[in-house]
């Protein structure tokens, strides 16, 4: 029973093991308090293969938020790039360009809001999904001291050369050290970024979404919408891990019956000194079940024969000899001569 019962535990346990050890799979998250599974990969828009043909339920082009006071609108996927074409964007690369997932277009020009990511986060009980290193921030302010700072550090590095070489520096160490400066300053540049927050509607089907803009920071570096689509429910595809409760059923089933068998084949064989079939566990009432069952089954098969129709053959044909009739004749011949008896 011990056994039965270290077993039994193991294999309610080990489809959340495996769960937790397998890694998840793109755009899908757990809820770190309630463990419930989510997928956001539904409303993921994925471009049309060139020779299928769209079907009226396939969206043909990415999510829109409009931007209201921004004066512009927002095209946006969600962990999948957007399908538009972009063949340029403000400061970023062309080997980048397919891997936008937000942006908008501006006095003629486009520019990215987030590069494509398919990691999902919760904060407390809110999910939300972040893009980052989009195009460059245009923030006065910020430029204002970029520049200031800049100019410092040059009128500083200037002073030190004097101080060290006596005003006498060349060419190409400046050129040099504003070459240095300059990819140094690139490669702190702040980049635009987007905040999506999902919220659960039950009322929207599983493959829709209504997408809302929400603002923007002061220097408009980020962005934030909010998403409310039935995906962020919870629980509205199963893991694709580990079983279910049905074949957690069926693994304990099995599980008991090894135990059982094998438990009661070594009792009956050691202890009981039993050979062949008796070293089965409970022979006798298995034995007497399966000859109760084994009766019924002649008994149903045999009333089912009877109901069948006969074959129309030879045998149905009137026999000479000892047929019906000549049974008949011989029951008038014996009545006559019990009668002849009596009358003598």
């Amino acid at each position: 029973m011990r056994l039965f019962l270290i077993v039994s535990v193991l294999a309610l346990l080990s489809p959340s093991l495996a769960a937790d050890s397998k890694p998840l799979l793109p755009c899908t998250i757990y809820q770190p308090t309630t463990n419930a599974y989510y997928d956001i990969s539904p409303i993921a828009v994925q471009p049309l293969v060139d020779h299928k043909k769209a079907h009226k339920d396939d969206r043909t082009e990415s999510w829109h938020a409009r931007g209201y006071d921004m004066g512009t609108n927002f095209t946006l996927n969600f962990c999948a790039p957007v399908i538009e074409t972009i063949k340029e964007a403000v400061g970023i690369k062309a080997d980048l360009l397919k891997n936008i997932s937000a942006f908008y277009e501006w006095k003629g020009k486009k520019y990215s809001i987030g590069q494509v990511s398919t990691e999902l986060v919760f904060r407390g009980r809110e999910l939300s999904l972040n893009y980052t290193n989009g195009s460059p921030c245009d923030s006065p302010s910020t430029h204002d001291r970029r520049k200031l700072k800049h100019d410092d550090d040059e009128d500083d590095d200037e002073d030190d050369d004097k101080k060290k070489d006596g005003g006498n520096k060349d060419d190409d160490d400046d050129k040099g050290s504003h070459k240095g400066k300059s990819s140094k300053d690139d490669d702190h540049v702040r980049r635009k970024s987007t905040l999506i927050s999902l919220a659960c509607d039950q009322n929207l089907p599983l493959g829709k979404a209504h997408v809302s803009f929400i603002g923007a920071s002061p220097d408009q570096c980020a962005y934030f919408f909010r998403a409310k689509t039935m995906a962020a429910c919870g629980g509205v595809k199963e893991p694709p891990t580990g079983l279910g409760a049905g074949g957690v059923f069926f693994v304990i089933f099995f599980i008991f019956l090894a135990v059982y068998l094998l438990g009661g084949i070594a009792y009956q064989r050691t202890v009981q000194h039993q050979r062949g079939w008796r070293q089965l566990p409970n022979y006798t009432v298995w034995a007497s079940i399966f000859s109760v069952v084994r009766d019924v089954f002649i008994i149903l098969t045999s009333s089912c024969g009877r109901l069948l129709p006969r074959r129309q053959g030879y045998n149905q044909l009137p026999s000479h000899g000892r047929g019906r009739g000549s049974r008949a004749d011989d029951e008038n011949r014996l009545i006559d001569q019990l009668d002849d008896e009596w009358d003598d």
